[in-house]
């Protein structure tokens, strides 16, 4: 199958029943994550994707407090899309959350949270210790997946005529992980999987694309994978003077 093509309708269809535990993550009851290294109190903020709010990243982030992150929500909303006025408010929040927290934040983002997250740490880099994108369609042609027809239909702009001048495929100047699946129903794996100059690593996991941020199992790798980049660049914890 070419990784470079939206994925096929049966895929697509494949993620439908994911979508009952996204709305259920707030009232799912959290568990430790055996293989996470301790999360010192890093800050985290979480970025959810289309269509969706921070209701859908309730397990994740009350797993990663769990696991001594302190993880925050995006506070955007509901994301229909990027425009200047939401990505100011990201701004916004990121500066709070780094303020706040006294240390640069480690930012997770979910399909389109990605796209936040990436041009975030471009413009911000002395705020962001690393970017980990989940299924984000961040590399490539943006219409490589099957959500590109929603997108303009609820935006005034089209997919790849976005109204802000970044380009989310320009690798920001902080570790950046980009997790991808062959078994996305979504995004094309290529577009998530990035190339190796717009990332420094990439993980190939088996979830789908709804599931990405919200199965137990794909909560308890983003943890543990987490912690394991943030011990790999230590550097990048400590507040910029």
């Amino acid at each position: 199958m070419d990784d470079t093509a939206p994925p096929p309708l049966s895929l697509w269809l494949s993620e439908l029943p994911y979508t009952l535990p996204i709305i259920l993550s707030p009232v799912r009851r959290v568990r430790a994550v055996p293989d996470a290294a301790p999360g010192a109190g890093q800050p985290v903020l979480v970025f959810p994707g289309i269509l969706s709010s921070d209701n859908s990243t309730a397990l994740l982030r009350r797993t990663l407090d769990r696991a001594g992150y302190c993880a925050h929500p995006s506070q955007l909303g509901f994301v229909t899309g990027i425009t200047p006025a939401t990505f100011a408010k990201a701004e916004a929040r990121l500066a709070e959350v780094a303020k706040a927290e006294g240390r640069k934040v480690a930012l997770v983002g979910w399909s389109l949270g990605g796209i936040y997250a990436r041009v975030l740490a471009q413009r911000h880099p002395d705020l962001v210790a690393l970017v980990m994108t989940l299924g984000t369609p961040f590399s490539g042609d943006r219409r490589a997946n099957n959500a590109w027809r929603v997108y303009e239909a609820l935006n005034d702009h089209k997919v790849d005529e976005p109204p802000l001048p970044d380009d989310p495929g320009v690798k920001p100047p902080v570790p950046t992980i980009a997790l991808w699946s062959r078994n996305d129903g979504v995004i094309a794996p290529a577009s998530a999987r990035g190339l190796p100059h717009e990332r420094d690593a990439e993980v190939e996991v088996p979830f789908r694309h709804f599931a990405m941020g919200s199965s137990r199992a794909a909560i308890d790798l983003i943890t543990a994978e987490l912690g394991r980049r943030l011990m790999d660049y230590p550097r990048t914890s400590a507040v910029s003077t």
